[in-house]
């Protein structure tokens, strides 16, 4: 274990290294090599390891022990980070709480009992003058947001909409036609004609489809049911995390003052 002052005049917080998960095998550069990404709101890992396949060196943040998330992990609020601690990274990434925001909450009228911090957040990077990224879901007030979707890696079987905003340009592939999604559901037309092996599927606190499918279908193979219903798949951040990479390698490591989002 390790120690780093990471709170604004508190006492050292412990970084806890996990066991690297296999996925871990797949990237080569040695951390000395490695650009140092935060991962904010960090959960279970699913932003993270995209990050880290894209060749990033990554630690994460939460206020909630996370005993699955595979990488370095610091436990804390991450609002009340030091700043210096923040900007000490050459890129952060951050998945703000997304139930004040999400659809399930407007329709159940409820929507206000979520924190909303997505306006924090991102005061508290632009501050810090490095690149940077917010990922949230559909209905969030994200700025000039690229839209990612299961169908735009040939490697999922997922749908799952997800919101990027960043103060560097980040390029979505084709979004393709959302194809039929299994279910256990009799009442849908589709029952009993589609393989949760083979099939997108629903990856949601609803049991359409069995944890081991969810994992196959989502990338992940580490987390609980619980956690993975939260996470976004790894291939996303890999996606962005090389772009990344690209914009990093063209204004350099340095604390830089980027573009501000109009």
């Amino acid at each position: 274990m390790a120690e780093a002052r990471v709170g604004r005049g508190k006492a050292p917080v412990k970084i806890f290294s996990y066991r690297a998960q296999e996925t871990r095998k797949r990237n080569t550069r040695s951390a000395a090599q490695r650009p140092r990404l935060l991962d904010l709101f960090c959960c279970a890992g699913g932003a993270g390891i995209g990050y880290w396949q894209a060749g990033f060196e990554v630690v994460g943040v939460d206020i909630r022990p996370q005993r699955n998330y595979p990488l370095p992990f610091v436990q804390a609020d991450a609002l009340a980070l030091d700043p210096a601690f923040v900007a000490s990274f050459d890129a952060i990434h951050a998945s703000p709480p997304c139930q004040a925001y999400s659809d399930l909450a407007k329709r159940n009228r409820n929507a206000d009992d979520g924190p909303r911090l997505i306006e924090p957040v991102r005061e508290m990077l632009m501050k810090t003058g490095r690149p940077y990224v917010i990922e949230n879901v559909d209905g969030a007030p994200l700025l000039n947001a690229v839209v990612l979707c299961g169908t735009m890696f040939p490697e999922l079987r997922v749908l799952r909409h997800r919101l990027f905003e960043a103060n560097f340009t980040i390029l979505a592939p084709p979004h393709k036609k959302h194809p039929r999604v299994h279910t256990f559901d009799r009442r849908k037309s589709h029952f009993g004609k589609t393989d949760e092996w083979k099939d997108f599927v629903q990856v949601t606190g609803g049991g359409n489809c069995t944890l081991a499918a969810a994992r196959h279908a989502m990338g992940i193979d580490w987390m609980t049911k619980t956690e993975i219903n939260e996470s976004i798949p790894p291939a996303y951040t890999n996606l962005v995390g090389k772009q990344l990479l690209r914009h990093i390698s063209f204004v350099g490591r340095g604390p830089k003052v980027l573009r501000r989002i109009a």
